[in-house]
């Protein structure tokens, strides 16, 4: 099951490794050979679990590590957080040989990558992602960040791992409502880039669901194999990069509205690609058909399409427009018109944005 591919970034490329169990084989300590300070950082909850697996192999391989482990929940993936951990860092005398092991999924990965970009102007790190969710998206390409009140993500820099290792294992303690939240990216990347792939996940539901260790594999490789081409083309969504935000516009907002709390953020990218849907056939793009099978995918994965009936309309427009991606006070968003195929808009009123997410609220999917 063991498969490897490189991001090749030049200077700044790194492998990425997937495989099943892979803290129990020899062959992963090639990647921890450095006689450098290895400091983990990761949430309590994932410590209790694993601690037994991961930690403990790497210190029976006489590998020096230090633990610094936070609270579990996107509230968390803030600049108060970041301070704390930089001060656990600096009293302990971390230098610039350090390296930081982001053991985690999305929120500890794009909290760690931050701190190693802004940490004594830039140390590496390691991305081991835990969840579905950041085995497919957010541990691959280099982005990282924290969230401000009136934003997700508005807090962050470009900054490349040095190796990505996805061990498939750590899916099998997720609760189940956050393992299939991580279908919500794969479902994207199958909508913006690939049909044959698409059709390979409608195909393999049940298998999916089931953690079946093959099918997940290749799942996991095929979006990291598409994320990397894009990524390869435009390391700092300068253009093209931005189509991976499909459904992120509107998911964004619905996030920062409730304060990053009572959703998960593969549930909100869900409701946000069913509102880009939504928005495509307003402005007559998407044919009926095509609209009703993406969202019947979603629900295969038990993933949200309604948006919540609490937030006000204008909440909406408040924050998509402080979305990064917008251009001259214009809220842009990443539209599909079939599967495979989308674009980025720059010219969608907010009058369509808004009979977008009221004509999903009625809706009986």
């Amino acid at each position: 099951m063991l498969k490897k591919f490189i991001v090749n970034l030049k200077e700044k490329s790194y492998p990425i490794i997937i495989g099943y169990k892979l803290f129990n084989k020899d062959y992963i300590l090639k990647y921890f050979k450095e006689k450098k300070k290895y400091i983990v950082i990761t949430n309590n909850t994932l410590l209790n679990l694993w601690k037994n697996y991961f930690h403990k192999y790497l210190k029976k391989n006489n590998i020096f590590i230090d633990i610094i482990s936070i609270s579990d929940g996107e509230s968390y993936k803030s600049l108060a957080q970041v301070n704390d951990i930089i001060t656990k860092l600096l009293i302990k005398d971390y230098g610039r040989d350090s390296i930081l092991i982001a053991f985690g999924g999305g929120v500890i990965g794009d909290l760690t990558g931050f701190i190693a970009s802004i940490y004594q102007r830039g140390i590496e790190f390691i991305q081991i992602p835990t969840t579905l969710l950041s085995q497919v998206d957010a541990s691959v390409g280099g982005k990282t960040g924290v969230n401000h009140n009136l934003g997700k993500n508005m807090i962050g820099s470009f900054w490349q791992p040095k190796y990505v290792i996805i061990d498939l294992f750590f899916l099998s303690s997720l609760p189940q409502k956050e393992f299939l939240s991580g279908f919500a990216e794969v479902i994207k990347y199958a909508i913006i880039f690939d049909k044959k792939f698409f059709c390979w996940i409608e195909n393999n539901v049940h298998k999916l669901k089931n953690l079946d260790k093959n099918t997940l594999s290749y799942c996991v490789q095929r979006c990291c194999e598409l994320k990397t081409k894009i990524v390869l083309l435009d390391e700092k969504e300068k253009n093209c990069r931005a189509l991976l935000n499909l459904g992120h516009t509107y998911g964004h907002a619905i996030e920062s509205h409730m304060n990053y709390k009572n959703l998960l953020h593969g549930e909100a990218v869900s409701i946000g690609i069913v509102l880009a849907l939504e928005t495509s056939k307003i402005i007559g793009i998407l044919k009926k058909d095509v609209y009703q099978r993406i969202i019947l995918l979603l629900k295969c994965f038990n993933l949200p399409v309604m948006p919540p009936k609490n937030i006000p309309l204008s909440s909406y427009i408040l924050y998509m427009k402080k979305d990064k991606k917008n251009i001259l006070g214009k809220i842009r968003l990443v539209l599909p018109s079939n599967i495979g195929i989308v674009k980025i808009y720059n010219n969608i009123s907010p009058k369509i944005i808004l009979s977008a997410i009221k004509k999903t609220l009625i809706k009986k999917h």
